[in-house]
């Protein structure tokens, strides 16, 4: 029933005006319509990443969205960081399987980075 149906990313946030900031600056989105008072829809790719206002923001400690980049996860992490976006470290995954802000599992690539609120996201490689 659902499975040719687009989902998107939901995340919780504080302070939907500190997050705007982050989700458009730092990350270079842009709303897909006008935003309302207390929520913003981004157009990514074919999704969407809905970001709204909640008391519930960062309570979650596990991955909140996902970003496909195929081979431009290197270059885009890098682009990230140099816009301020600070990526997460992990102690219980080998640093040997980091490159600079970027984890390698053989073919998968993945780094995470959180939010203001804490929500984490996910860059791969597919």
């Amino acid at each position: 029933m659902l499975k040719t149906k687009e989902a998107m990313a939901t995340v919780p946030v504080r302070d939907l005006k500190r997050s705007r900031k982050f989700y458009e600056e730092a990350l270079g989105l842009t709303p897909a319509r006008d935003p309302e008072p207390q929520m913003v829809g981004y157009q990514c790719g074919r999704s969407v990443l809905f970001v709204y206002e909640s008391p519930h923001a960062g309570t979650n400690k596990a991955t909140c969205a996902t970003w496909n980049l195929g081979e431009d996860i290197t270059e885009i992490a890098a682009a990230l960081a140099q816009r301020g976006v600070v990526f997460e470290h992990y102690d219980d995954i080998p640093a040997e399987n980091r490159q600079g802000d970027v984890y390698v599992f053989g073919e998968i690539k993945t780094a995470w980075f959180a939010d203001p609120d804490g929500n984490i996201h996910a860059l791969t490689n597919g």
